[in-house]
């Protein structure tokens, strides 16, 4: 297509409303090269107290240009020891270029003093003050913009939330959307891989002496041991009730008040949300988006690629997004910081990484609006088919054992890539041993799936629970089986939501449940029960000559376990899965044709 044709058509969809306000048909949508040369050399000063509302004193430290002037200013929230490489200390990437970079322990971590209560109400309002206080110092010429990774990331959310008056922008990279669905009980099951990780990290940091220890022995002294208080109040407290049934093992006030999705329609600043296809928080980083694209749909962009939450932004620059992530983040605060005209109109509203492909491509929206479902049925001898079964196939089975999942691409996902390198992980044959399979012949054309996937299977067990984890997979010609999405669900979490489950066309695609004990419901052995299984959204291409695999199976170990007093009620039991004329049990499959 011709630049001129491009234009023409481009001016008719601005006259049909089709493009934003804000884009005129001379600028294309498209990624391009963006840079600045570094200009400054960088101060710091470190351990800088600054006090709460309540008098608890955080500790910051401020690295600025190397040049006298008030700059604008770009915060980072972590509770991960300010001065730890890689885990949220500078990036002196922007400060010389004209930012002052400042990087502040959370409340209970670090240096600061106070006991960590991860996202609770005290550590949310302190990002409050924190904007505000940098905003009014010397150095800062009164913008503010957050960004960082994770946690990092998450805090900005609720920062934004807030809607302190200098903040003017927001770059997080792999938030969470929702804590309970996303990261610590999904489906019903505890997270046993990346959360002991997670808090034990935390924990380790935060009895480290801070490094203003020789300084100020005695306020170093105080705030390590309230640190360790916070031990037993918070991390231990969450993980002994989790594990044994307790109320942080259903959705209730602990999880809301911890999920960015309950306040982030109040954000109303733009957002440059990153995530990644193999990212623990993959289910969450879409919906961030999305959910801050209704109030902003010209300020929010999404770029997700194939990453974990290990490698987030390795790979770049690529031929087709010619970038980093410090660049895309510059460009957003030049923008929206210090005023420039980066033409951010000019950066698709979504890009993402195609599984399959080895290509970024930019789409209009998420989901993508041109997505249609598809509908795929289990049937017989393994099959997988669009047509319904039309006679009643004989059912298949599983045991209720925890030992599926070590070898597969989830195993690398919840781990944040540390297994990466296992071939049992890049390959699910594996794996595919210890659970049920489902394949297409192998396909005549190229299938594309974007978006969220929805699984409807009908079971019957002996027991009085049962798990269902399905898996999409990629299967070559050779064999070789990639793992492209998980879901996960407990039977006795199964009734659905119907208010706030997603249906497109008539399919379901993303199930909702509430996970609350007053929702639980019995489990009656031998009865058949359908589950429908939220399978988290992906991204990618299944090439002709390839199939299309569902496995279903009892676990998804290291990633989740169940709860000892629904282990107790499932474990050993035999689960059927069935598909016949009475209980067709399928996949919806987020289809581009």
């Amino acid at each position: 297509m011709s630049r001129r044709t491009l234009i023409s058509v481009l001016s008719v969809l601005l006259v049909l409303g089709l493009l934003p306000a804000a884009l005129t048909a001379e600028e294309v949508v498209a990624w391009e090269a963006y840079d600045r040369d570094a200009e400054y050399g960088v101060v710091s000063q470190t351990d800088i107290p600054v006090t709460m509302r309540d008098g608890i004193r955080l500790r910051a430290d401020v690295h600025r240009p190397d040049a006298p002037g008030r700059f604008p200013v770009i915060l980072t929230q972590t509770p991960y020891s300010k001065g730890g490489a890689g885990l949220g200390g500078a990036n002196p990437y922007f400060v010389e270029r004209g930012y002052v970079h400042v990087v502040v322990d959370v409340r209970g971590t670090g240096g600061s003093e106070g006991q960590w209560d991860s996202f609770g109400e005290s550590e949310q309002g302190d990002g409050y003050e924190l904007v505000e206080w940098a905003a009014a110092q010397e150095w800062s010429d009164g913008n503010v913009g957050l960004w960082g990774a994770s946690y990092l990331a998450i805090n900005q959310l609720f920062t934004a939330a807030l809607q302190p008056p200098s903040l003017k922008a927001i770059f997080p990279i792999v938030p969470s959307a929702d804590t309970y669905r996303d990261i610590v009980m999904a489906g019903g099951q505890v997270n046993t891989a990346f959360i002991p990780l997670w808090l034990g990290l935390v924990t380790g940091t935060g009895v480290q002496p801070p490094t203003y220890t020789a300084q100020d022995p005695l306020g170093a002294a105080g705030a390590v041991a309230s640190h360790a208080g916070s031990v037993p109040a918070f991390q231990g407290r969450t993980v002994i009730d989790s594990v044994t049934g307790g109320d942080n093992a259903y959705d209730g006030p602990f999880h809301r008040l911890r999920s960015p999705i309950e306040v982030i329609d109040r954000v109303e600043v733009p957002a440059f949300v990153v995530g990644g296809l193999r990212d623990i928080f993959q289910r969450g980083e879409p919906l961030v988006y999305e959910a801050l694209a209704r109030g902003l749909p010209h300020d929010t962009k999404l770029l997700m690629g194939n990453w974990t939450h290990g490698d987030f932004g390795d790979g770049l620059p690529t031929a087709e997004l010619p970038v980093t992530l410090d660049s895309i983040a510059l460009r957003w605060f030049d923008n929206y910081l210090k005023g420039d005209n980066t033409h951010i109109n000019r950066i698709p509203a979504v890009t993402q990484w195609v599984r399959g492909a080895g290509v970024f491509a930019p789409q209009q929206n998420w989901p993508n609006p041109a997505m249609a479902p598809e509908r795929f049925y289990l049937r017989g001898e393994g099959g997988l088919s669009t047509e319904a079964p039309s006679t009643d196939e004989p059912a298949d089975s599983y045991r209720m054992m925890p030992i599926s999942g070590a070898c597969t691409g989830s195993s690398t996902q919840w781990l944040i890539g540390v297994t990466e390198s296992s071939p049992c992980t890049t390959d699910n044959r594996l794996n595919n041993e210890l659970e049920v399979l489902y394949t297409t012949e192998p396909l005549e054309e190229d299938l594309r799936l974007d978006g969220p996937i929805g699984a409807r299977m009908w079971i019957r067990t002996d027991r009085e629970d049962a798990v269902v984890v399905v898996r999409v997979q990629d299967v070559a010609p050779d064999g070789t089986s990639t793992e492209l999405s998980t879901g996960l669900m407990a039977a006795s979490h199964r009734r659905l939501n119907v208010d706030r489950t997603r249906v497109v066309d008539g399919h379901m695609l993303m199930p909702y449940h509430d996970f609350t004990r007053e929702a639980q419901m019995p489990v009656p052995a031998g009865e058949a029960i359908p589950v429908n299984v939220e399978v988290f959204p992906t991204n990618a291409v299944i090439k002709a000559g390839h199939s299309l695999r569902i496995s279903v199976g009892p676990s998804d170990v290291p990633h989740a376990m169940s709860p000892l007093p629904m282990l107790g009620n499932s474990l050993g039991g035999t689960v059927e899965i069935i598909h016949d004329t009475a209980h067709a049990s399928y996949v919806n499959i987020p289809v581009l044709r």
